[in-house]
């Protein structure tokens, strides 16, 4: 596929995602790279251009480079995203939120603590991307529980051969305690995601190194 033909898909992606104004964000592509620049109102909508993006064929990695330019009239201080955001914490089913710090500067969110698991790392974060003012969040939340090395390696490629969108046979996995590294060749962007997915997604994982490749 040409960068040409890329480029014009990902911009029908973007243009198909209801809850992205794409006419304020710019798209470049070079040897199947694609980069994104402009601008959005919210930090959600950031990321719902970057996962459509991620699900264009073709697409073998993204430069992000959109800005968060929340309007005047709807700018939040500090003080009040943080207290919305502790308050949320609190309510979102599967979260400790005793056990996770928040920190906002310039409507940039700092989760710090620490979590038996990643669905709970996961789970934070995505309760402050749906808070109004945000700019951006930095998750620095670690997990920490302890893992059984025969069983990751196996759940997760169970976990990878039970894909119906990926083709797990090009994709290795080892584990050296909770650190996952899985290497291989995927045929585009998403299943490279998926993996990785299906990486955290086994119990007593604490990391993952993504060295999968995208060869369309």
């Amino acid at each position: 596929m040409s960068d040409h033909q890329l480029r014009q898909d990902v911009i029908d992606e973007l243009d198909f995602a209801p809850s992205v104004h794409a006419a304020h964000i710019g798209v470049g592509v070079h040897d199947g790279v694609v980069t994104l620049s402009g601008f959005v109102s919210s930090y959600g909508e950031k990321l719902t251009a970057e996962r459509a993006t991620r699900r264009v064929k073709g697409v073998k990695a993204i430069a992000e480079e959109i800005e968060v330019r929340v309007p005047s009239d709807k700018k939040i201080a500090d003080d009040e995203i943080a207290e919305r955001a502790i308050a949320i914490l609190k309510w979102r089913v599967g979260v400790p939120a005793e056990r996770i710090a928040v920190k906002v500067e310039k409507g940039l969110v700092t989760l710090s603590g620490e979590v038996d698991w990643r669905f709970e790392k996961r789970e934070a974060e995505a309760a402050i991307h749906a808070l109004s003012g945000v700019a951006g969040v930095l998750n620095r939340i670690v997990v920490t529980s302890a893992a059984l090395v025969p069983e990751v390696k196996e759940k997760i490629e169970k976990a990878l051969r039970r894909s119906a969108e990926l083709d797990a046979s090009h994709i290795t996995v080892q584990t050296d305690g909770g650190r996952v590294v899985l290497s291989g060749t995927v045929h585009a962007w998403y299943e490279r995601g998926i993996a990785e997915r299906a990486a955290w997604s086994a119990p007593g994982v604490i990391d993952v190194q993504d060295d999968i490749q995208v060869r369309p």
